[in-house]
């Protein structure tokens, strides 16, 4: 059904007689608001929050004496001794679909969907095993490619924690923990999670903004991942950084003006791990990087792309633009401005 959540879920609810209403509990601040409001107008009609798109739902992994983690490594830890169920076992034919009469009817998909399961038994097989030195090279087919796939509940963690361990599994914690992050701190969406980076100069120049968002900064590992983000819905980790970093540190603009414009674009878009990334580079973050740490476009990348396949698939013509700044006269910059607020 399409419309407002608390009008059209109570209203299907009481025309089929349903004694109880089932979701997947959603812990982003806006599914909470929707969720309550839903269940208010609901009624008398039970509304049942199932689990949640995480292998452990955010709020339950806390510190001894019950405080929220701030920090991730801690919180993998105690994430990884608490530990979570078993993927659920479930049988199709279990299921009755129901068409209401006055509901528009559930469009047919013709475009043939990919088989999420079989693409994590593949990845598991075939490159799991050299994820861990291959996962920053956003020039080999290196990475799962499974992020919207559990942003979507088509893959649930679980299912991908029995049959995984280390780097990988950390990267599923990241997911976790950012989740958990907001949870707590549902205002870190919009807001700077250090405080003190609200002093943080920012400029405002909409024509350099309107260069990185279209791949036209005359850094090609940026322009290619931002030629990729406008080309596929899709961004490689590394490059995200990156990108992100050349955003906040050589165009000296605020990390929401960026995460708003990836979650425009991103087919994978998660709310927690989109924003606390960003905060991540930004340095404002929990377990931030520190400030400091500014990439150097050029070095990452020759470090990770060295033959420039990359670059040659998403901007071949980047190397033929001009930079629209200098690096190392900005990353200065941004280190006075760092230094003004600590």
């Amino acid at each position: 059904m399409r419309g407002d959540p608390a009008k059209a879920v109570p209203r299907i609810a009481k025309e089929i007689g349903a004694g109880s209403v089932h979701i997947t509990a959603d812990c982003a601040p806006y599914g909470r608001r929707r969720d309550e409001a839903v269940e208010k107008a609901l009624g008398g009609i039970e509304l049942v929050r199932s689990g949640s798109p995480y292998a452990v739902t955010p709020g339950r992994v806390r510190k001894a004496d019950g405080t929220p983690f701030k920090v991730f490594t801690p919180f993998r830890n105690a994430w990884l001794d608490h530990g979570w169920r078993k993927p659920a076992d479930t049988d199709k034919s279990t299921l009755d679909w129901m068409e209401p009469a006055h509901s528009t009817k559930i469009p047919t998909i013709k475009q043939k969907l990919p088989d999420a399961l079989a693409l994590w038994e593949k990845f598991r097989d075939e490159r799991l095993p050299d994820y861990d030195s291959t996962r920053d090279r956003p020039d080999l087919d290196a990475t799962s490619r499974l992020s919207a796939f559990l942003k979507f509940g088509v893959l649930h963690p679980r299912t991908l924690l029995q049959d995984c361990d280390g780097t990988f599994r950390s990267e599923l914690a990241w997911r976790e923990f950012y989740a958990d992050v907001l949870w707590h701190r549902p205002e870190t969406a919009r807001e700077n999670y250090d405080r003190k980076f609200d002093r943080m100069k920012h400029d405002n120049d909409e024509e350099l903004f309107e260069a990185w968002k279209q791949g036209r900064t005359g850094y090609p590992i940026v322009d290619a991942g931002m030629r990729q983000l406008l080309r596929e819905g899709f961004m490689h980790n590394r490059v995200r950084m990156i990108a992100a970093s050349f955003l906040i540190k050589d165009l000296h603009l605020p990390w929401w003006w960026g995460a708003r414009h990836f979650m425009r674009h991103l087919v994978d878009g998660d709310i927690a791990s989109n924003q606390h990334n960003w905060q991540w580079v930004a340095g404002c973050g929990t377990d931030a990087a520190p400030f400091f740490r500014v990439f150097n476009p050029l070095t990452q990348a020759k470090k990770f792309d060295p033959d420039g396949a990359y670059v040659r698939r998403y901007a071949p013509d980047s190397l033929d633009i001009p930079p629209i700044v200098d690096h190392a006269v900005e990353r200065k910059i941004a280190l006075d401005r760092y230094q003004a607020i600590r």
